[in-house]
């Protein structure tokens, strides 16, 4: 019989445990499993889970463990957004286009985790080629947020496109997991989700080994329950890798240090530009409570302008798309994946994407085709870029001035319905989820959502703090502030 309380430990309560010899690797893997085997059903977090393979690196980790060996994630059962490739195991990005992948291969940041000792669940469920906010682009059908608003049953997304990471981890089903962010799909669903979630700055975690969507944009981070157990993540998880360029080859601090670090002194940029029209009163007061808590830390609070913020969600669906159009060019059925027959190769070429990509991926790669093709070149992907330059300039003026973080509102509502935003209907709808996170993207930055409260329907709400190239520390000081003020939301179990 497994203890079902072992899946509530943190991180960083189980790897003393752990150390402590009081319970052992396959113990609390055996707890998730039995979870995981409760919840998913209902909750649709998981599209494979791992329970062989998990259950054989918990014994390693035991073996280790009795030899003095551990590392530093000795034990910790982990889940797998379905973007990172694992050797073996099924790998297709929720895309029925990627049917029967399996890779040859392990992705860096996985094979990073594994070195240290992580156990393996199995992969989560996300919105198709990590094109959502909502996670219901998946082939697999969406993800069910496992918070309910008070009174009502209705299901709500979990945000995306990293919605399976999220949802597993607030509903106790991994002790963390990996995520990818291309323009919000780490802090967006940790928003909806009352977990901690954070951005990095981009080349610090390699991107090698990880289904591509937009790879300018794209980084991979952590989701966890509170601020030191993404701290503790982050740290395994980064590295330089000569398999991917744009990986940054600077030394990974001990980001766990910088938990519970004092921010007297700080300085926080609070932008006026995120206070866009229609924005609800509780993600304003909720703002303002950030800025209390900040200012009570001993942290001076200072108006910032990035006056060219307005610009960033139009010039973000351009890049992306354009990059994305690009990246998927790749999916023909000619060597792995999915293959329809068709009369000749074109056909074939033709058949396999109208069955094998959903409607959101269609619409990116034909919007980001018509942007990248002669003659709209200049006029929108061009202009987009020089609008990024001008976005990452505004930052860059901050931080000059002596800003060390930016604190702003991580979404502009609670998590919705599922089906509640038609997506065919009014598209555009659906991508303003992203209003306060694409800057972020746009510029580089690192950025950190951290749950700050409840909407009046019992919902969690999450702020988010910007911070300076590769001073993620900061972000885990500040973050942890917030943490302690806020204090620590989880859902009714109801599933």
């Amino acid at each position: 019989m497994t203890d079902p309380s072992l899946t509530q430990l943190t991180i960083a309560q189980a790897r003393e445990k752990l150390a402590a010899r009081e319970v052992s690797a396959l113990e609390l893997t055996e707890a998730y499993l039995a979870a995981i085997e409760a919840a998913n059903e209902a909750l649709n977090a998981y599209i494979v889970v791992t329970p062989d393979k998990a259950r054989e690196m918990a014994r390693a980790s035991d073996a280790r463990i009795a030899k003095g060996e551990a590392g530093a994630l000795e034990g910790i059962p982990l889940g797998v957004k379905d973007l990172f490739a694992t050797e073996g195991v099924h790998t297709q990005a929720a895309s029925h286009i990627l049917d029967g992948f399996e890779p040859r291969y392990e992705s860096t940041v996985t094979a990073n985790l594994w070195a240290d000792g992580a156990v393996m669940l199995g992969k989560l469920n996300m919105d198709e080629f990590a094109m959502g906010s909502s996670n219901e682009t998946s082939y697999y059908g969406p993800v069910v947020n496992p918070w309910r608003a008070e009174g009502d049953n209705k299901a709500l997304v979990p945000g995306g496109s990293s919605g399976g990471s999220a949802a597993a981890v607030a509903a106790w089903l991994c002790a963390g997991a990996t995520a990818t962010d291309t323009g919000g799909s780490i802090r967006q669903p940790a928003a909806f989700t009352a977990t901690v979630g954070i951005k990095p700055t981009y080349g610090r975690c390699s991107r090698w080994g990880i289904v591509a969507f937009a790879s300018s944009l794209d980084q991979a981070g952590p989701i966890a329950r509170d601020v030191r157990d993404a701290a503790i993540l982050l740290k395994s998880m980064a590295s330089v890798d000569p398999r991917d360029t744009t990986s940054v080859d600077r030394p990974v601090p001990d980001y766990e240090a910088a938990v519970g670090q004092s921010v007297k002194g700080l300085k926080i940029g609070i932008p006026k530009e995120y206070r866009i029209d229609g924005m609800p009163d509780e993600i304003e007061a909720l703002w303002q409570k950030g800025v209390e808590w900040m200012r009570e830390a001993g942290a001076e609070i200072v108006d910032i302008s990035l006056p060219h913020t307005k610009y960033a969600l139009p010039a973000y669906y351009i890049v992306a798309p354009a990059e994305a159009s690009s990246n998927l060019a790749r999916y023909d059925g000619v060597r792995y994946g999915l293959r329809v027959p068709g009369g000749d190769v074109t056909q074939m070429y033709e058949k396999t994407r109208a069955e094998g990509f959903g409607r959101e991926v269609k619409r990116r790669v034909m919007i980001g085709t018509y942007v990248l093709s002669a003659g709209y070149y200049d006029a929108y992907y061009l202009r987009a870029q020089k609008v990024r330059t001008l976005i990452k300039r505004d930052f860059e003026e901050a931080f000059a001035a002596g800003v060390d973080a930016i604190l702003t509102p991580a979404t502009p509502s609670a998590a919705f319905g599922i089906a509640e935003q038609d997506m065919d209907a009014d598209p555009v709808k659906m991508y303003l989820n992203d209003i306060f996170t694409v800057t972020v993207n746009m510029a580089g930055l690192p950025g950190i959502a951290v749950p700050a409260g409840l909407d009046g329907k019992g919902l969690p709400l999450g702020l988010q703090l910007i911070g300076r190239p590769f001073d993620e520390e900061t972000l885990f000081r500040t973050g942890h502030v917030i943490e302690q003020a806020a204090g620590r939301f989880a859902p009714k179990r109801w599933w």
